[in-house]
């Protein structure tokens, strides 16, 4: 934690010289922001200051990451709670449903102007969006995480920490969607994606571009999504305990339909269909697939190359009742699916969603 402290002592010598942006609100105008823990390498202990993988992620709890940053008091009454302590990559559906409804009950509370969540960085886009379209409150909801442990020289954390309690406590963040706060930049929950496997300036909105800055500790945003989220959207969680089984097959060069007719025997209720360039399916993986949708799985077209809108293509997929994933990639597209089907089975209607979220 001595990395952690410096961090912090470095941040308060800026503060006292008066640095643009970063004076600390008065002391009766400060939000209430709770920071909801998860784990992930924000809280990693490594067994040295130099090193950055082999660390154990979700090692420390949150009180430690809050006393080891505590200009967070300048901008905001922040307290905190732990929902689990785990390395991200091991995220579930019933995380996911237990934070969901864990935020809704909190933000229902006069006595709470906004929430952060620290989490590990392998699937924080995935909760970012699942949240996006669960979450019923125009209250900041911010995400952080951290590419390096609390214990490693340069820490990423205690600046990323401090400029999400800054963004989940201005006014400008209010309506705005579920929202991630890391390496100065404020990203949408819908388009943001990790780009790079271990540098901190690994989150980024491909084409779309990111929402806006966090400049020398004030937030500044500069557009914001069209598309439909928190109290717009049709999903509640609150009263939910599992979510509707659907995997995501990954297209290649001389694809089956192996792996389509296992998801079939083991039920799942949807796939989708990372597929090449425009969403496009290998010839021996479109007949398995059209098998399932013949069922009544829903099955819906993404693509694997990172950028870009899958639209309609070849009649195949049309007449084969196919639905396109639109610019989500396979993984949000998986969770929009997953709550589509919360609410109905109809291949129509849940294109309809991938048009409007």
């Amino acid at each position: 934690m001595r990395k952690w402290l410096i961090s912090s002592c470095m941040v308060a010598v800026l503060m006292v010289f008066g640095m643009q942006g970063a004076l600390a609100a008065p002391a009766g105008d400060k939000p209430n922001i709770r920071i909801i823990a998860t784990g992930g390498t924000i809280a990693g202990s490594a067994a040295s200051d130099t090193a950055t993988t082999g660390y154990k992620a979700g090692a420390l709890g949150i009180d430690t990451l809050i006393n080891a940053v505590p200009e967070l008091k300048n901008y905001a009454n922040v307290s905190g709670e732990q929902l689990c302590s785990i390395d991200s990559k091991d995220m579930t559906n019933a995380i996911w449903l237990q934070l969901a409804k864990r935020i809704n009950a909190l933000l229902s509370q006069d006595d709470v102007d906004g929430i952060v969540i620290t989490h590990g960085t392998d699937t924080l886009e995935e909760t970012a969006y699942f949240l996006n379209l669960t979450v019923k409150s125009d209250k900041p909801v911010v995400l952080v995480g951290a590419m390096r442990p609390a214990t490693a020289i340069s820490a990423d954390g205690p600046m990323n920490l401090l400029n999400a309690v800054r963004v989940a406590s201005s006014k400008a963040a209010v309506g705005k969607g579920v929202l991630v706060a890391m390496n100065d930049e404020i990203n949408g929950a819908r388009d943001v994606t990790k780009t790079n496997t271990t540098t901190v300036s690994t989150f980024k909105a491909p084409e779309l571009g990111f929402l806006g800055y966090i400049n020398d500790g004030v937030p500044e945003f500069y557009r914001e999504s069209t598309r439909k989220h928190t109290r717009q959207t049709e999903f509640n969680v609150n009263h939910m305990d599992a979510l509707p089984y659907v995997k995501i097959i990954y297209g290649h060069a001389d694809d089956d339909g192996l792996f389509v007719e296992a998801a079939i025997k083991a039920g799942v209720k949807g796939i989708v269909y990372a597929g090449t360039g425009n969403g496009s399916i290998h010839k021996n993986a479109e007949a398995a697939l059209a098998k399932a949708a013949a069922q009544g799985i829903v099955v819906v077209r993404s693509s694997r190359v990172g950028n870009g809108t899958v639209i309609p293509a070849e009649q195949s997929y049309i007449d084969e009742h196919f639905l396109d994933g639109d610019s989500l990639n396979p993984q949000k597209a998986r969770i929009l699916l997953q709550l589509a089907l919360t609410k109905t089975n109809d291949f129509a209607e849940i294109q309809q969603m991938f048009k409007i979220y």
